[in-house]
């Protein structure tokens, strides 16, 4: 039927490709923006690192030399790379309803090359922008690709202050720690909060309809306006994604738990489930290289109450990015071998198009 709802989601899918295009298109005066704005992070991260390390004694940041680390340091890396398979199911949920179902094995790949950008090739064009190009290479539209590294990227931050709040809920004793439990909630809520207003933005036709009025906007506006329509058609996709997403982000703070014992701090499985989603929150915020000093400083303010020394706090913070930083190497080969396997359809596609030219017309 024309008109109907699988036209309106094509339609809406075929207002991103625009957006699309334009982020993996940077202008050179864009891209030197983007450098000088990385070299700031960079200062950032190491003036932040640099004040919390000449406060301890460096020799208290190394772990113990024990087969017990290491086993928990191993446990950390299962845990991590598990992280990895529930991010490309929550992924793959998302094609799903969205109607572009993609092989499990592929976006599995493709997370890891992500990572892999995102950790040692630092640039304006990211991880996930590379998400959305490979996702693309393989045959699914770019708009689509696009909306669905958006929509699936917006489904792990509810998770993250759900997880903080479930946490200090079931344990009473996370909400009377001062400083730590208050910056705990408000971050939660206001993260919920504004999540929110985001969502009720973009579904709504009079703000979309400006949203969409600049060009820096369209696509982000079309893409969550997608999804919202998408997941009031089929709310049980919607809640496979929510699961997935709640899915990773535990299986992120099993693996923090695990480098927690790695190092011999007494946290129990509550406070590292409380706090760690509040640090992965703040760790958002442009203001520091991979959150490299800032996630630091978070454990150091977090964890202070619970008997966590500020070494501790930055072992266990630099712990936690060298894990993740191992785990992102898997996704060299994917990053390498997805390279050179679009360089070598690009020209079969333009052939094709070129063939198929005559024939449109």
């Amino acid at each position: 039927m024309v008109g109907g709802p699988a036209a309106r989601q094509e339609s809406d899918l075929e207002a991103l490709s625009s957006e699309f295009e334009s982020v993996t298109a940077e202008a050179p005066s864009a891209r030197g923006r983007a450098r000088a704005f990385l070299l700031i992070r960079l200062a950032a991260s190491v003036a932040m690192l640099g004040l919390l390390i000449s406060r301890v004694d460096v020799g208290a940041l190394l772990p113990s030399r024990q087969l017990s680390t290491l086993l928990w340091v191993a446990a950390g890396l299962g845990l991590s790379m598990t992280g990895v398979v529930m991010s490309s199911l929550r992924w793959k949920k998302v094609l799903e309803a969205l109607g572009r179902p993609a092989a499990f094995g592929d976006l599995v790949r493709h997370c890891l090359a992500g990572a892999f950008v995102s950790n040692f090739l630092p640039s304006s064009v990211g991880g996930d922008v590379l998400r959305a190009g490979r996702l693309a290479a393989g045959g699914i539209s770019k708009s689509a690709a696009f909306a669905s590294v958006v929509l699936e990227r917006l489904s792990g931050f509810v998770a993250l202050p759900l997880i903080t709040l479930a946490a200090m809920a079931v344990s009473p004793d996370l909400r009377h720690l001062g400083a730590p439990s208050a910056l705990a909630f408000f971050l939660s809520v206001a993260t919920l909060g504004g999540l929110g207003v985001i969502l009720l933005a973009a579904g709504s036709k009079r703000v979309g309809a400006r949203l969409a009025s600049e060009s820096k906007w369209t696509g982000f506006a079309a893409a969550l306006h997608l999804g919202i329509n998408t997941t009031s058609r089929h709310p049980g996709a919607a809640l496979w994604v929510l699961g997935s997403a709640v899915g990773y982000q535990l299986a992120i703070v099993a693996a923090s738990w695990a480098g927690a014992q790695a190092l011999g701090l007494s946290l129990s499985w509550s406070a590292v489930m409380a706090f760690v989603p509040v640090v992965a929150i703040a760790q958002v915020l442009p203001v520091s290289l991979n959150g490299i000093g800032l996630r630091e400083g978070a454990f150091a303010l977090l964890l202070a109450p619970l008997g966590v020394s500020t070494a501790e706090a930055v072992s266990f913070g630099l712990l936690l990015y060298g894990m993740n930083l191992l785990v992102s190497l898997l996704g060299a080969p994917a990053f390498a071998l997805g390279a050179r396997s679009n360089r070598r359809q690009r020209p079969s596609r333009l052939s094709r198009s070129a063939r198929q030219a005559p024939v449109a017309a």
